[in-house]
């Protein structure tokens, strides 16, 4: 349930509620609006809870949530949240743009790279230092030395890191090098991962599951959430259809979907959304048209060498291209909306 406080409750009353909702049980976990206060208890909701917590003083209103995500929802938080990293913020209405080969595959490659699509127009970096992999003969990153290399692509750059986390062994040591924490498709569901996510002080971009419905998405953000963190970046990256002529098949209903169902920010991942490099700018088009916060694109100098991913992954010149038009777009709707 929520519990809206009234406008001039003051701070004495807000923290009564919340000792009176902990002492019954709940967990209680505020929002702090312009106008008022609004408080998130998670717990067995009773009429009798309900009417007891309606008759306390500063409070306006009590409300059940009926959607089984809480703390992610609109009507917990009605205004959007923006999350700060680095110099950048997503969720305030400008457009992100993370960018980066797929995995760091070498020091002088990955540095070469991040330069580039800096100087194109890039807000962010991405690369994998762990790569989960289909095939276990695959590449499979450079892991901590794959991670320092990251964090000195960003002191060349200024540019905020994003790399995906595994394992919640793991998590520490990737929390000290990058920005953003990613959580991969195949993990989205690993609940052990997300709940040690929600303890860290460092945002969390989730990926869709690969077959996942968008009530099981938004629960895994809840997860990450109702443990603590509230920096949650939502990530559709396509989901797997019958379709064979596309790798993934992109949702793009899931943007205005995930705006309207709850508060957080959510970017596209048009590269493996698609994979074919072909399909890339226009599906990130269609993306920014959707209104999304953001987009995430895989870039590499020579995509026919890539250790993964190199189909889907745009040149440096064509990433140029791609955020030239993305960045008119987002600009034309801007000012007519």
């Amino acid at each position: 349930m929520i519990i809206v406080m009234k406008k001039n409750a003051s701070a004495e009353q807000i923290e009564a509620v919340v000792e009176k909702l902990q002492e019954k049980g709940f967990k209680a976990h505020l929002s702090e609006g312009v106008e008022r206060t609004i408080i998130g208890a998670i717990g067995e909701r009773t009429q009798a809870i309900m009417d007891y917590f309606t008759r306390q003083p500063g409070v306006e209103k009590v409300v059940p949530i009926l959607q089984p995500f809480k703390l992610t929802s609109r009507e917990f938080q009605p205004e959007p949240t923006c999350i700060k990293v680095g110099d950048a913020v997503i969720g305030d209405g400008s457009l992100t743009i993370i960018a980066g080969p797929c995995a760091v595959e070498g020091r002088e490659a990955f540095l070469e790279v991040a330069q580039a699509v800096k100087e194109a127009g890039a807000t962010m970096l991405r690369g994998g230092a762990f790569k989960p992999r289909t095939s276990p003969y695959s590449f499979q990153g450079l892991e901590r030395e794959g991670l320092e290399i990251l964090a000195e692509a960003r002191e060349l750059t200024g540019l905020p890191v994003v790399t995906e986390v595994m394992d919640p062994r793991m998590i520490d040591i990737v929390a000290q090098y990058v920005d953003i924490l990613q959580v991969g498709a195949r993990n989205m569901q690993n609940f052990f991962l997300l709940r040690e996510l929600g303890k860290v002080d460092k945002p969390v971009l989730l990926k869709r599951g690969l077959s996942s419905t968008i009530e099981e998405w938004i629960m895994a953000a809840e997860y990450i959430i109702s443990s603590g963190n509230s920096q949650v970046i939502m990530c559709e990256r396509g989901i797997r259809t019958f379709e064979k002529y596309t790798r993934n098949t992109l949702d793009l209903s899931a943007v205005p979907l995930i705006k309207q169902l709850t508060h957080l920010p959510v970017i596209v991942d048009p590269s493996h959304g698609t994979g074919k490099w072909e399909l890339v700018e226009p599906m990130a088009a269609a993306a920014v048209g959707a209104g999304c916060d953001g987009i995430m694109v895989e870039v590499h100098q020579n995509p026919s060498e890539a250790l993964s991913d190199g189909p889907q992954s745009l040149t440096p010149d064509n990433f140029a291209s791609m955020v030239k038009k993305v960045k008119m777009l987002h600009q034309a709707m801007q000012k007519i909306s």
